[in-house]
């Protein structure tokens, strides 16, 4: 059981302004809270076409709109642009789960949400990939940093989420919320991989 408090959140730079890439509401819940309670002003921007199929997109999004939107947090809905993300990973088809084709993922959504920073007058932004012990931190925040070198100004906020008994309090709003909690990460290579298709 968490017994300490997190404490205040400090985006790079002294910013106020942060957009927040989410994969999903487990990830990103406990995240929004605390940059809620830091007087953070976020946005969530949901762009995740490697998650397969449609209807599990869906649910995934759904459900993070609703708690951004409980929060008071605006919400943008990018394109589901799933055959765009399966021509970007073709033949990486069988790497194992934190290889070559999660980069390849990842980057591909970082540079999606760094683009649309830029261009909508935020100076920092960040991602909920990282908080999942799933995930390699590294690679993930690799991607973040890279992305934001393509624009002048943009920083890549690369926090360990994990910290403080982040992963803890993850689970705990998850648990709160009622989330819906997936079994995979969402792209249909590791929906295959852990045997859950039939």
């Amino acid at each position: 059981m968490q017994d300490k408090t997190p404490s205040k959140l400090f985006p790079p730079n002294s910013e106020k302004k942060v957009l927040l890439h989410s994969c999903c509401a487990p990830c990103s819940g406990n995240i929004l809270e605390r940059m809620v309670d830091s007087e953070i002003d976020i946005t969530v921007f949901y762009y995740n076409p490697n998650i397969y199929p449609q209807d599990e997109y869906e649910r995934r999004k759904k459900e993070n709109k609703i708690f951004a939107s409980k929060l008071k947090i605006p919400f943008i809905d990018s394109d589901y642009d799933q055959n765009i993300w399966i021509d970007q990973v073709k033949g990486m088809e069988t790497e194992p789960e934190r290889g070559k084709r999660c980069t390849k993922c990842f980057d591909i959504r970082m540079q999606k949400t760094a683009e649309f920073a830029n261009k909508n007058g935020f100076n920092i932004f960040a991602t909920s990939l990282g908080i999942s012990r799933w995930k390699d931190l590294s690679q993930v925040n690799n991607s973040g940093i890279n992305a934001a070198k393509a624009y002048t100004g943009l920083t890549f906020w690369d926090f360990n989420w994990r910290k403080e008994g982040g992963s803890i309090l993850m689970y705990q709003t998850s648990e709160r919320e009622g989330f819906y909690r997936q079994k995979y990460c969402g792209c249909l290579f590791s929906l295959e991989s852990r045997k859950i298709i039939n």
